[in-house]
């Protein structure tokens, strides 16, 4: 439970905090109840992306089966993210860096 609430919580950081990219590079912010219906659907599979830093992921965790990112500004796309273009991602930064 405390999991849940924490992704309540972290999903909505980023746009407090600035990781939230600007309104018209066509990312969305969504919440919790969005994110267990698109990881449960039978027809994309979402590949969670988790861009906090190691020091973040050791205090408070990790979403389980996220990806976790090399680092959350320099990383290599081609090596760390799924390779087809038309993935579903959701990236999680609550990590205020």
């Amino acid at each position: 439970m405390r999991r849940l609430g924490f992704l309540s919580v972290a999903l909505l950081l980023p746009a407090v905090v600035g990781c939230a990219p600007a309104a018209d590079e066509g990312f969305k912010l969504i919440h919790v109840g969005d994110l267990v219906a698109m990881r449960t659907s039978t027809e994309k599979p979402v590949t969670v992306v988790d861009a906090n830093g190691t020091d973040f992921r050791t205090r408070e965790g990790t979403i389980p089966g996220a990806t976790l990112l090399s680092s959350y500004s320099k990383y290599e796309a081609a090596e760390e993210l799924p390779p087809g273009k038309d993935a579903p991602l959701v990236f999680y930064c609550a990590d205020p860096h």
